[in-house]
C-alpha cells in the first residue's frame, strides 16, 4: 500500500512539474523576450514544494505523509533540474544568473519550508 501511495502522488507530481514548467518559461518568454531567462519553472516548483513540505511537517498520518510528502513533493520538485540548468547558465557564461539562481533557489525555498512549517503550529 505505501509504494501505491507514493506512485500516486508521483504520477500526479511529475506532470505538473512539467505544465508549470514550461507554461511559465513560455510566458515569460513571450512577455520579456529574455534570450537566456532564469530558470523559473523550476524556481516556482522547488519553492511550492518546499512550502507544501513545510506544511507537512505538521501531520502525522503517514499515508498523506507518503502521498503527498513523499510522492507529490518528490516528483513535482527537482534538484536535478536545478543543478543542470544552473550549470548551463555558469557554463554559457551567465554566472551572475547562475549564481542568483542558487540563491533564489536555497534561499526562498528554506523560508517557504519554514512559513509552511510555521502555519501547521
Amino acid at each position: 500500500m505505501n509504494v501505491l501511495l507514493v506512485a500516486l502522488g508521483a504520477a500526479i507530481g511529475a506532470p505538473l512539474r512539467f505544465i508549470v514548467d514550461k507554461h511559465l518559461v513560455a510566458r515569460l518568454l513571450q512577455t520579456t523576450g529574455q534570450q537566456v531567462p532564469l530558470p523559473w519553472g523550476t524556481f516556482t516548483v522547488n519553492v511550492v514544494g518546499s512550502f507544501v513540505l513545510g506544511l507537512m511537517t505538521g501531520v502525522t498520518d503517514q499515508n498523506w505523509t507518503l502521498l503527498i510528502g513523499v510522492g507529490f513533493c518528490g516528483a513535482f520538485t527537482t534538484y536535478s533540474t536545478f543543478a543542470a540548468e544552473t550549470t548551463a547558465l555558469a557554463s554559457s557564461g551567465h554566472r551572475a544568473k547562475a549564481l542568483l539562481t542558487v540563491l533564489l533557489n536555497l534561499g526562498i525555498g528554506l523560508l517557504a519550508a519554514v512559513f509552511g512549517a510555521a502555519l501547521t503550529k
